[in-house]
């Protein structure tokens, strides 16, 4: 039986896509969120299903940047289980962190055919090539936790049926609002910022982070440094930055790998300086890290397989779902798979 018949069909209604706002919001484009039955053809999102969606067990081509960061261990197990659990064989693709890999494994994926392509760019911007190219073999693109570059995106005249992620800029949010409750409204607070300036997510959590940090007029980020989303580059960066900060105090990283690489360097420099952040994998808050936020990267998968099956019924989909982020303070150990 076809994974539509298993599904079942519904009214194809046309859905306007959403256009969101500063809380972190995507424009996907001006394609349907809503699909019609047939094949894709033209430019822009697909307004109609691939051939492929009606056969027997169809398949989901995964693209994601890694297999050395836990987070995308714990993704790619969520996309293939969820794929089995609904009627798909999700066949997942490893970049090793290369846009232009990443393209050419996009290039071959389309020649097969699939149902639909989940997304996790390497990097926001060249991703955009990524779109086009699925736009144009008429291919649904469900896009996750690195969102494309909206002006690339609009350079190629390419759309997205949906964006999953955290709720980044809350998640900055947040911590910003922990920093301040432990480190008190009197203290003067120079801050370091580990950061990732190339993808959209993290850009917003540091922006997220120092709209609430402003609170404080005591409070303000005195370096920011590119970690590039590894431990070791993190750790060097970091290293580099607390040499040259003598007076820095806290360092807000925002991505688990440059947490793990952050309090590798503080513990090696010596110095009382608190990191806050984005979960690095599975390692206990303390006095020195004293609190972070994490994702679920697995539970994404799930939820964007989910989201495509929904799609292949027949139903609109949200052009945006930001999921929560989970909050640990001092003492607590993030599960694995709870991830920054």
């Amino acid at each position: 039986m076809s994974i539509r018949k298993k599904l079942g069909t519904t009214a194809v209604v046309t859905a306007a896509v959403l256009t969101l706002g500063a809380c972190g919001g995507i424009d996907t484009g001006t394609g349907s969120n809503t699909p019609a039955s047939g094949n894709a053809t033209g430019s822009g999102a697909s307004a109609t299903l691939p051939e492929s969606c009606s056969s027997d067990n169809p398949t989901i081509a995964v693209l994601l940047p890694n297999q050395t960061n836990p987070y995308y261990v714990a993704m790619k197990e969520g996309f293939e289980t969820a794929g089995t659990d609904n009627g798909f064989t999700a066949e997942v693709q490893i970049a090793d962190d290369d846009d232009a890999q990443q393209l050419a494994q996009a290039e071959a994926a389309l020649q097969k055919k699939p149902c639909a392509l989940a997304l996790n760019p390497v990097k926001s911007e060249p991703a955009a090539a990524i779109v086009r190219a699925a736009n144009d073999a008429g291919i649904p693109v469900f896009t996750v936790n690195v969102t494309v570059n909206e002006d690339a995106l609009k350079a190629q005249n390419a759309t997205i049926i949906q964006y999953l992620g955290a709720d980044n800029k809350q998640g900055g949010i947040d911590t910003a609002k922990v920093v301040l409750e432990d480190m008190g409204a009197d203290t003067a607070l120079n801050i370091g910022l580990v950061t990732e300036p190339d993808e959209v997510p993290v850009v917003i959590r540091d922006e997220g982070f120092q709209e609430a940090i402003a609170e404080n007029p005591n409070a303000k980020v005195v370096a920011s440094v590119d970690g590039n989303v590894k431990v070791t580059d993190s750790l060097d960066v970091t290293a580099a930055m607390l040499q040259g900060n003598p007076d820095m105090n806290v360092i807000f990283a925002s991505t688990g790998p440059a947490a793990q690489g952050a309090i590798e360097a503080v513990k090696a420099s010596g110095r009382d300086v608190k990191v806050y952040g984005f979960c690095a994998p599975e390692i206990t808050t303390t006095d020195a890290y004293p609190a972070c936020v994490a994702q679920e990267p697995a539970d994404y998968g799930k939820r964007v397989v989910e989201q495509i099956a929904a799609y292949v019924k027949g139903e609109t989909v949200e052009s945006e779902i930001l999921r929560p982020l989970k909050m640990f303070r001092n003492g607590e150990t993030p599960a694995a798979g709870e991830v920054g």
